[in-house]
């Protein structure tokens, strides 16, 4: 059973019961049980086909080569669903040394790998240039070493470079013969066959033809995502964890001509399009490396900035947020610095689509001493203007 039926399972029974729960005016009772949580809208994946016959409309007839595509799925605005406020954690470290610094951030978050389950962790190699550029490997190495402490049965390292041969930069980077000192695979994710591809077709999206998703995110049973703090030049305006799950999706399938990430980054809806890719899979947890970070340029090379930040949480829309609180903190681009925060279009359609938070006030900065507190309270103040 792959984790588009475990985890779709999972998901779906419980929101189920907090929708009719809350219909049924049960929410008190369910408070005095614990927290009761704001179900998300439904991600793409997690909806069986089985279930119920769909839609026939879809963009375009794939080849004998192309990635089968996925049923036609209508992206749900999260005004359609019952909502109960709840707060999302987003641990906050103030530190130059990222070993200490992730270790102290997952312990503040009080979270737990799946013993026994198998992880996909997805870094961000988008370049072979240094943090923050790309993933540095002391974090790499630090999750991957938490994760086996964690006692997974395997762990998959996989990503797509934008700028440059992706196997060439996790060679540049060292990610090859540290998968070997510490017993983890690596999955090129430009080398997977069309079969192993799975083409998602939301017709509510602003993917003109839909967006080809790796299989193996969905067959494995815990994704562990870890993203860098920078501006990005080339109209994402800030790439964290949203941009980043853009390295899931293939810029070209085997056996097709079509450029996907062309579209992308030629498309006035760039932004709103980074935020649909991450409708279709859960992140369980997402580390921020913000111990340098771009203010200006990026994603490869730009303004460096000594941030001295770690964060971490399980929510995306949480922690994008406090990343961009913490480069308006820094001092950075007009387009980052415009608006409110959950004006941030990558931000305000994932808010959309039910992804995270609905807004700064459900956001719980946690820190473990007197300067993380210091600086949280900064970002607070910006979170809230």
């Amino acid at each position: 059973m792959n984790r588009m039926q475990t985890q779709g399972n999972r998901l779906l029974s419980r929101r189920a019961f907090l929708r009719l729960a809350i219909a049924l005016g049960l929410s008190p009772l369910l408070g005095a049980c614990g927290r009761v949580e704001r179900p998300l809208a439904t991600p793409i994946h997690l909806i069986k086909p089985t279930q119920q016959p769909w839609p026939s409309a879809t963009v375009g007839t794939p080849t004998a080569a192309s990635p089968s595509p996925s049923p036609t799925v209508s992206i749900p605005s999260s005004t359609a669903l019952a909502k109960e406020v709840t707060m999302s954690q987003v641990a906050l470290i103030r530190t130059s040394d990222r070993t200490g610094g992730v270790r102290r951030a997952l312990s503040l978050l009080g979270t737990n790998g799946p013993a026994g389950g198998k992880v996909l962790l997805k870094p961000n190699y988008n370049s072979a240039d240094p943090a923050p550029g790309s993933t540095h490997s002391d974090v790499l190495r630090t999750l991957v070493e938490w994760l086996r402490e964690q006692e997974v049965s395997s762990i998959t390292v996989a990503d797509r470079s934008g700028m440059g041969q992706t196997r060439r930069v996790m060679e540049q980077k060292g990610i090859l013969a540290l998968s070997q000192e510490l017993s983890f695979q690596v999955q090129v994710l430009d080398e997977l066959g069309a079969d192993e591809w799975e083409l998602i077709q939301p017709p509510e999206s602003h993917w003109q033809q839909g967006f080809p998703f790796p299989r193996l995110a969905q067959e494995t049973d815990y994704i562990l995502q870890t993203c860098c703090l920078k501006t990005h030049r080339y109209g994402g305006h800030f790439t964290l964890s949203l941009k980043n799950s853009v390295g899931l999706v293939a810029k070209y399938v085997p056996g097709q001509s079509y450029n996907y990430m062309n579209e992308l980054h030629s498309s006035p809806h760039q932004r709103l399009m980074i935020a649909e890719i991450n409708a279709v899979y859960v992140p369980d947890l997402i580390v921020l490396d913000g111990v340098e970070a771009f203010v200006k340029d990026g994603p490869d090379q730009g303004e460096r900035v000594q941030a001295n930040v770690l964060l971490a949480s399980k929510d995306r829309v949480a922690l994008d947020a406090v990343g961009v609180g913490i480069l308006r903190h820094l001092g950075t681009t007009p387009e980052v610095s415009r608006g409110t925060v959950f004006d941030q279009e990558q931000i305000a359609r994932a808010v959309e689509l039910g992804l995270g938070v609905q807004g700064p006030e459900e956001i719980e900065i946690l820190t473990d001493d007197e300067e993380g507190e210091v600086f949280a309270e900064q970002i607070r103040k910006i979170l809230a203007a």
